[in-house]
């Protein structure tokens, strides 16, 4: 790749990310820019992959909505996005924009997992709020049946294991996928 495509791919994922930025309450969820050490790659192989890979993001998306009737699926946008390391969180559910934001760190979890990562963000979307409570883990019970999940317990509530259902195994490395490494 020639420099000028290099530097065009970088002036792209900057722009992507801080488009992404006004879709959170907090724009230093993702601080990139603060990373010196690796910016540049991070930002170089968004410019040149981001679309590609929100475009499959939308096979989840898709898979997600088809667990619902056509009148009960909500409006809802699903993104890729690497989190800053600190926060040590794998996906955020914007309930506040419209349509309603996903936003996934697909770094942190292996491919395999993408789909259980999105169901329960996906969860929050549909129900509309953040918490789980019971509204919560009953939809995702119905994701988790309809997507070919384990579904969570009836106790999941209580014992706090629906912060992480459906279960997947997180990526050692969050940002080495974000630099084009895996």
């Amino acid at each position: 790749m020639i420099e000028s495509d290099r530097s065009l791919a970088y002036r792209n994922g900057v722009t992507y990310l801080e488009k992404i930025q006004f879709l959170l309450p907090n724009p230093q969820m993702v601080d990139v820019m603060e990373n010196v050490r690796d910016r540049i790659s991070i930002c170089t192989w968004i410019g040149l992959q981001i679309e590609g890979v929100n475009r499959s993001l939308q096979v989840h998306l898709n898979a997600c909505h088809g667990c619902f009737n056509p009148i009960e699926r909500r409006s809802i946008q699903l993104l890729a996005v690497p989190f800053a390391p600190s926060l040590q969180l794998d996906g955020f559910c914007n309930i506040h924009t419209n349509p309603t934001t996903i936003l996934v760190d697909l770094g942190r979890v292996a491919p395999a997992d993408w789909l259980a990562l999105i169901a329960h963000e996906y969860a929050h979307a549909h129900v509309g709020y953040p918490g789980h409570d019971r509204a919560y883990a009953d939809v995702l019970g119905h994701l988790c049946l309809g997507l070919g999940f384990a579904q969570p317990s009836s106790s999941c509530v209580d014992d706090r294991s629906i912060y992480c259902w459906p279960p997947y195994v997180p990526a050692i490395d969050p940002l080495s996928w974000w630099r084009g490494e895996g």
